[in-house]
């Protein structure tokens, strides 16, 4: 019988959202904090030479700074928005280039900007010691590893998304699609995956851990073979929610052990670390960096509230006029360039365009800086104004997110590596994000409120009788907050508190 070979052709759609190069540098500035930026810009400065330093400009002061009115918006978006200036001068460098056919490029002129310093700044830089950071001593093990540049910056995204215990809270599906959208990486989860496994092959044992479990056997993992690493293993993995509810009858049951077999393995397992990073970070100095405030918060006795973007040594910035000029004499001129003058004006609208681009997203840093310290405060304003963490509402990403008409991904960025200068001390500003607790009859109450009553509760209780958590949560009822003994138990141990019976003096 004949065999027919048969060749079938489909085609695919696939929609995929890529970045602009301008919208890459816009989410680059905006994830650093101010000391990187300071540096970032002086590197620019020195790199391109169509990029100087605006010297004699005066700048209009809502761009940086705002109160309680909703009329600060309005001069910074005006101010923001335009770009007349630029857009002619795109047109003109398009006309003159269109039978250009090169794309060389002619090396940089000797032209090396100085860069003005504020020495008045009116903010206070905080040094704690040691300059190396957390992140930085793990980056520094990547050093040991022949990565390619993908999984390098795979790599570094997935430490840089660590959170203050060293535990990747996030799923690597949003990983994955966070890498391609914002960072133009394509790759799978599975290839997240790979590179998160690596990841905790790194020193301190648990660190890149998606939950305690995982944390506590990857520890476990790297203790020499023995039966007692069997029974910790088994403990964790196959009996974990008795081990989490100090249920050790069941587990001693389960696994045939004696009463000194199930003490030995039970105080070998709570030498284990729950948090790797908080442990990097008091051995290796994760924090003792220094710290600039993006934010100045200032509050009056009257109590209003008004607040000024940290500019530190950053200075003004405007395309060089020699460059500018350039242009000018090449348009007027363009018909009769020869081709050492047409690479010229290559050259020259490359610069300023990357000036220009550089400028914006500088701009637009200040604005998405602006429009989210002003919606936080106006959401959190009665701390701002006594001081008082309890006062603090409940807020999300997503509040923040809704009020100023910017993505959740970029609050995240925001709130993520930047501080705020108070009159009550200096925060980041993810500490003005709090979950909320809804009661049983609709009432919803900041989870940071009731962790402070709660341990105000704990700390005024009779050492020689600690309360359970039971009474805990009676007593939390008086008070008003009428949560369940489960969340009782677990904001106490979000506190660090250990239960009554290790309480007791």
């Amino acid at each position: 019988m004949a065999q027919k070979l048969i060749q079938a052709q489909t085609q695919q759609q696939v929609q995929q959202q890529r970045l602009s190069q301008q919208q890459m540098l816009q989410v680059k500035l905006l994830e650093m904090p101010l000391a990187e930026l300071e540096q970032n810009v002086l590197t620019e400065l020195d790199d391109n030479p169509a990029l100087e330093e605006k010297r004699d400009d005066i700048e209009s002061p809502d761009e940086e700074s705002g109160g309680e009115s909703d009329d600060d918006f309005g001069s910074d978006d005006e101010q923001y928005e335009e770009k007349t200036e630029r857009e002619e001068r795109e047109e003109a460098l398009d006309n003159a280039l269109e039978s250009l056919g090169s794309d060389d490029e002619l090396p940089s002129p000797d032209m090396h900007m100085g860069t003005a310093r504020n020495p008045d700044a009116d903010y206070e830089e905080i040094v704690w010691g040691d300059t190396k950071s957390f992140y930085d001593k793990l980056k520094e093990q990547m050093g040991v590893l022949h990565l390619t540049d993908e999984q390098s910056e795979v790599m570094e995204y997935l430490i840089g998304t660590l959170d203050n215990d060293g535990l990747l809270r996030k799923s690597l599906d949003d990983i994955a699609d966070e890498l391609a959208i914002y960072h133009n990486i394509d790759v799978t989860v599975d290839f997240v995956e790979d590179m998160l496994r690596m990841l905790q092959t790194f020193d301190p044992a648990g660190i890149g851990a998606r939950s305690l479990q995982e944390c506590l056997l990857l520890q476990i993992a790297r203790r020499s073979d023995s039966r007692l690493k069997e029974l910790m293993q088994a403990v964790i993995a196959d009996h974990f929610e008795e081990f989490t509810r100090k249920h050790w009858d069941k587990i001693t049951q389960s696994l045939q052990l004696n009463d000194e077999q199930a003490s030995f393995v039970r105080k070998e397992i709570r030498k284990l670390n729950p948090k790797p990073g908080a442990a990097l970070g008091e051995t290796m100095g994760r924090n003792t960096q220094q710290i600039t405030p993006d934010f100045i918060v200032d509050t009056d006795d009257e109590g209003y509230v008004s607040f000024t973007i940290s500019r530190g040594r950053i200075p003004d910035l405007k395309v060089s006029p020699l460059f500018n000029d350039m242009v000018v004499n090449y348009r007027s001129n363009r018909h009769n360039m020869n081709r050492q003058e047409k690479e010229a004006l290559l050259f020259a609208k490359e610069k300023v365009e990357k000036a220009q681009g550089f400028i914006d997203a500088v701009k637009q840093r200040r604005h998405t800086l602006f429009v989210t310290m002003k919606a936080i405060i106006d959401w959190q304003k009665k701390f701002f104004q006594e001081g008082d963490e309890a006062d603090l509402r409940p807020m999300i990403l997503k509040d923040i997110a809704e009020k100023t008409g910017l993505d959740i991904s970029t609050i995240s960025r925001v709130s993520n590596s930047k501080y705020a200068q108070t009159r009550w001390g200096t925060f980041p500003l993810r500490f003005f994000f709090t979950d909320s607790y809804v009661t049983e009859d609709g009432t919803e109450m900041s989870t940071r409120r009731i962790k402070l009553a709660l341990k105000e509760v704990i700390e005024k209780e009779d050492k020689q009788k600690p309360l359970s958590d039971d009474a805990l949560t009676s007593e939390m009822k008086k008070r008003g907050y009428p949560i369940a003994r489960r969340t009782v138990a677990k904001y106490r141990e979000q506190l660090g508190i250990p239960v009554a019976r290790l309480r007791r003096i």
